[in-house]
């Protein structure tokens, strides 16, 4: 059974900076496609970044490109996003995704199998 946990959420006023982490098990982490996405009540679930198995190539939403940074660690079995310069419009449950693929660049969530239950971060003016 596959796992996704995050972790990092919380209360931030805007400008500051923020980290999640998501732990993967249950599967060969190392060999997937890792995305986070964040989602507003009452919108629906949006792309924030996307990194290969490898790490060596990430894409970003327009909205984070600049701000927000995707990396990973296999041997953790851990993917992370740290957020700066944090802004109200930042406000959402942040979810981990997990592909079948090694390399993706799909930003729909139907291009990801595993969820993890998501982590608020909230964002104050």
């Amino acid at each position: 059974q596959v796992q996704l946990v995050e972790s990092g959420g919380g209360l931030v006023q805007a400008g500051d900076s923020r980290s999640l982490s998501c732990v993967v098990s249950g599967r060969t982490f190392s060999s997937a496609a890792m995305a986070w996405f964040r989602q507003v009540p009452g919108m629906e679930r949006e792309f924030v970044a996307v990194i290969s198995s490898s790490g060596r190539t990430t894409r970003y939403a327009d909205s984070v490109n600049g701000r927000f940074l995707i990396s990973r660690d296999n041997a953790k079995n851990t993917m992370y996003l740290q957020m700066n310069s944090l802004k109200p419009e930042d406000t959402a449950v942040y979810y981990c995704a997990a592909s079948r693929v090694s390399y993706t660049t799909d930003r729909s969530v139907s291009g990801y199998d595993y969820w993890g239950q998501g982590t608020q971060v909230t964002v104050s003016s």
